[in-house]
């Protein structure tokens, strides 16, 4: 009689918080690399041991990975749990409907571990589709070697590069430059300016279309060229020329000839392991003057998400409120996706000492920088396209700033059209 009562009373709480009492058979869907995988698949076996779940795991690589979820969801085949790209949310979730509701959940699965911002950038039409699991953000970078050498600081605002420019031709030759930046770089040099003179992201959230003016691009445009043509940067025929556009296999880049890059905070050791003359430090962000936001790009680089069709979602968000925010989850799952977004989790492994100092401190930069929220339109492949193609356009002569940034405007609205 007493274990029965003991039963029902554990029944009556379950059923009071919505929470899973059977065991469930779940599936999870992610790409990665074999480290990943490994420290995934741990994750899952302690998270479902925990709460009496199994968990079957299903692991690719990258590439054909979003076709893959493409066909599973187009054919209600897909797993309970889904590591979601960013970009891919309004593929899948146009509305919000496309994916379960996991502020729903939110009884199972701890929300306060991530801020309002981080929250929004994964909701669609204001319904969280996806869970941030890091953000990554883009981050100046510049090699303190090369500025000492050439007698001046490394800056904290453009006009210290653009001074900086004379000393490094000066004592380090024609041929070295302060700063760097080429293709995509550009796109998010324009798109950062930009914003910083405006306070708005290039998609207005409110009707789907560009928020900036031709004029107000065109400025950023200009401005690019200004650093070309000073000589802060290599114009880009002339990076083109180098054969490569990856700045980190340059011997310009390990000697410090190039000087500084704006990149991904999530890839410094990618680009200061090869630097043989100098020491790369990540520093705050650059700002123009009058500036009204610094223009951060901030974003998740990837989400997890559950399934609407899923036949047990309390069960699915036991599993991931384990793997996002319980220290047994965190310990097995470990840096393998970046630094955590959540805060239990990234104050569970700085604990274990498991993060780089030196890429904390560049997360730290993108996290406490300002600027509106980024939207995943801003890396539909059409809209970097139309972007980048007809910046290279301008950047070769054959177009104006205000014909490329007309051109950029209504080439990219027409593609949010179709979205």
């Amino acid at each position: 009689m007493k274990k029965t009562a003991t039963l029902l009373a554990t029944l009556a709480v379950a059923l009071s918080t919505g929470v899973s009492t059977q065991a469930a058979e779940l599936r999870m869907s992610w790409w990665g690399g074999d480290s990943r995988h490994i420290a995934t698949q741990e994750a899952l076996k302690i998270c479902g041991d925990k709460y009496g779940h199994t968990i079957s795991p299903e692991f690719t690589g990258f590439n054909g990975h979003l076709e893959k979820l493409t066909t599973q969801l187009a054919g209600g085949t897909e797993a309970d749990i889904m590591q979601v790209n960013w970009p891919w949310l309004p593929l899948f979730s146009k509305n919000g409907d496309g994916l379960a509701d996991l502020g729903a959940l939110s009884d199972i699965i701890d929300l306060s571990n991530w801020t309002e911002e981080q929250l929004a950038s994964g909701s669609m039409k204001g319904v969280l589709n996806g869970l941030p699991v890091s953000t990554t953000g883009r981050v100046f970078m510049f090699n303190e070697g090369s500025y000492e050498a050439a007698g001046v600081a490394v800056p904290t605002t453009w006009g210290e590069l653009l001074a900086a420019t004379p000393a490094f031709k000066e004592k380090l030759g024609d041929e070295a430059y302060p700063f760097d930046a080429t293709t995509l770089d550009v796109v998010l040099l324009v798109s950062m300016v930009t914003t910083q003179a405006t306070g708005k992201d290039l998609v207005d959230p409110a009707t789907n279309t560009v928020a900036w003016t031709a004029e107000e691009l065109a400025k950023g445009i200009a401005f690019y060229q200004n650093l070309v043509d000073t000589g802060t940067i290599r114009s880009w025929e002339g990076a083109a020329a180098s054969g490569t556009d990856n700045l980190w296999e340059m011997p310009e880049w390990a000697d410090g000839h190039l000087a500084g890059s704006y990149q991904w905070d999530s890839t410094y050791s990618k680009y200061a392991d090869p630097i043989t003359v100098g020491h790369l430090v990540p520093v705050g962000i650059l700002t123009i003057d009058g500036a009204v936001t610094e223009g951060v790009y901030r974003k998740p680089s990837m989400t997890f998400a559950i399934s609407k069709r899923s036949k047990d979602p309390q069960a699915a968000a036991q599993v991931l409120n384990c793997l996002l925010n319980e220290p047994e989850g965190i310990a097995a799952m470990s840096d393998q996706r970046g630094l955590p977004s959540s805060k239990a989790a990234l104050a569970e492994l700085e604990k274990l000492g498991k993060i780089d100092p030196t890429l904390k401190a560049a997360n730290d930069i993108v996290m406490a920088g300002s600027g509106p929220t980024v939207s995943p339109y801003n890396e539909d492949p059409q809209v970097r396209d139309t972007f980048q193609s007809t910046l290279e356009e301008f950047a070769y002569g054959q177009l104006s700033a205000m014909e490329a940034a007309e051109i950029i405007i209504d080439g990219i609205n027409g593609r949010l059209a179709e979205l």
